[in-house]
This record gives C-alpha cells, sequence and structure tokens, in this order.
C-alpha cells in the first residue's frame, strides 16, 4: 500500500522515518519533524487505516511493515533511523526484525515487544457513537464525543482525524481520517507482540514515559531478548504520549541516540 507521508529537511541526510501509534497522523509530529529536519531527511508517516493512507480490511503488524518497507523502496531509503510510537513502536519492532538491514538505527517510544492486554476499548466505543455523518457541524462532533471522553487532551488528539470528505454529488460530510469499522473489528491486533525466533541486532533506544506503564522494569529484563543491542532512557514528567508532554526531552534524546 502507498503510505501518505510528510518529508522535510534535506533528501540527501540520513532518512528519519516517523511512526505514529493508534488514531494518531503523521501531523502528530510535525513540530518534531520540522526540529529533525535541520539534521534528517525526515518522513512522517500515515499508517494504513490512519490518516491520508488507505484504507484495508488487512491490518496487522506485518502487513503495516510490510507498507514500511514498500516507502523505504519507493524512496530508495537505506540505513535508515526509524522511530515509532505505541502502534507504530510495535510496527518499528516488526520492521527491523524482519528488514533489519535497512536501518542503523531504532527508537521505540513507549510500548514493548510484549502482549498487551486489551485497550482503548472505550475509546473506539465513544467515536462509534458520534456518528459524524449525521453531524452539520464540528462543534457538534466535538460535545457527541465529549460525552464518552472526558479528558481534553485525548479529546482534542482524536477530533484532529475529523474532515469534510466530499460526496458522490458533491456535497460534504463529516468523518473520521481513520477505518474505525476495521480498527473496531481488529482492535486486539493492536495488542498482539512482536517476537521472533531469531534476536534483532540493530542498535535500540526504548523512550519511555516515567509516569506511563507501558514499559515496565520486567520488560527491562526481557527486552534484551529479542533486541540483544538495547538501551532505555526514562523521560521525567512524561506519560504515554511521552513526545508531547517532553518533546525537548526526546529531541535531544533522538539526536544523541541516532547521530
Amino acid at each position: 500500500m502507498n503510505l501518505f507521508y510528510r518529508h522535510s529537511g534535506n533528501a540527501t541526510a540520513k532518512p528519519l522515518v516517523i511512526l505514529h501509534g493508534l488514531f494518531g497522523i503523521s501531523d502528530n509530529w510535525a513540530a518534531l519533524a520540522r526540529r529533525w529536519s535541520e539534521h534528517f531527511s525526515v518522513y512522517a508517516v500515515d499508517l494504513r487505516n490512519h490518516g491520508q493512507s488507505g484504507h484495508s480490511d488487512d491490518w496487522n503488524y506485518q502487513v503495516m511493515a510490510d507498507d514500511v518497507l514498500e516507502l523505504f523502496g519507493e524512496q530508495s531509503l537505506h540505513d535508515a533511523v526509524l522511530l515509532g510510537h505505541s502502534m507504530g513502536g510495535k510496527t518499528a519492532m516488526r520492521f527491523a526484525l524482519d528488514y533489519p538491514l535497512a536501518l542503523s538505527k531504532l527508537i521505540v517510544c513507549d510500548i514493548a515487544p510484549r502482549p498487551y492486554a486489551p485497550q482503548q476499548r472505550e475509546v473506539v466505543n465513544a467515536l462509534l457513537a458520534v456518528k459524524p455523518e449525521e453531524l452539520s457541524s464540528r462543534k457538534e462532533a466535538e460535545a457527541r464525543l465529549a460525552q464518552g471522553i472526558s479528558d481534553q487532551g485525548t479529546l482534542q488528539f482524536l477530533l484532529k482525524n475529523l474532515y469534510w470528505k466530499e460526496q458522490t454529488n458533491g456535497e460534504k460530510k463529516l468523518a473520521w481520517r481513520f477505518n474505525l469499522a476495521v480498527i473496531d473489528q481488529k482492535l486486539d491486533v493492536v495488542s498482539e507482540p512482536t517476537d521472533s525466533p531469531a534476536p534483532c541486532l540493530v542498535d535500540t533506544l526504548f523512550i519511555h514515559g516515567e509516569k506511563s506503564n507501558y514499559v515496565t522494569a520486567d520488560d527491562k529484563q526481557t527486552i534484551p531478548r529479542i533486541f540483544p543491542n538495547s538501551h532505555f532512557l526514562s523521560v521525567a514528567n512524561a506519560g504515554h504520549w511521552v513526545h508531547a508532554d517532553q518533546p525537548d526531552a526526546v529531541f535531544e534524546a533522538v539526536m544523541k541516540f541516532a547521530e
């Protein structure tokens, strides 16, 4: 699948490819991408069923990793730094395990390769209740979504995916950019483990939020079995969205590790 991406920086510089998390879009990383583009050739990607990339009933970490490989081929990327957050981090790990020679470094933000308990069901149910095609304004959609999502940060993050979609008759209706139907049906895919019979020797940095429980002390003991060349960085005063909570710390960490 051809993935939508936002490119910035000098095309001859080392590639830095960024993969967002569930319900995310490439634009979530725009501010950091601009800063990194002074040093790298940055590709902020929309994964399948998200943003402006295509929708498909096939949705799992293998097909998402293969989509990224297709992008690497189209753009002739090699010795790249691959950075992924949450779902994007799982995709990045799958890519590194399958195609290690394409990478110079791997950076995984606030996720481990282990299986997780099913998550985000309440968010999906809240999104399903919005039915944006029935509404006449973004304000109405926000009010309806707020009935199921109380956290303002999460609410605004999700609303970035709302847009006016042109219909065959020329009219426009509100719609979600992500493929909510498939995400609803296959939500458990996001919780699946990332594993391999052979370890990945790519130099890897695991960045995690100090206030997040996505990467635990036990994870730090087991991750080196799969990624033996792994390093860990805990970011103070940051939760799961570590890059949004502490962008300067994430910027510096990537610069120090990737250059």
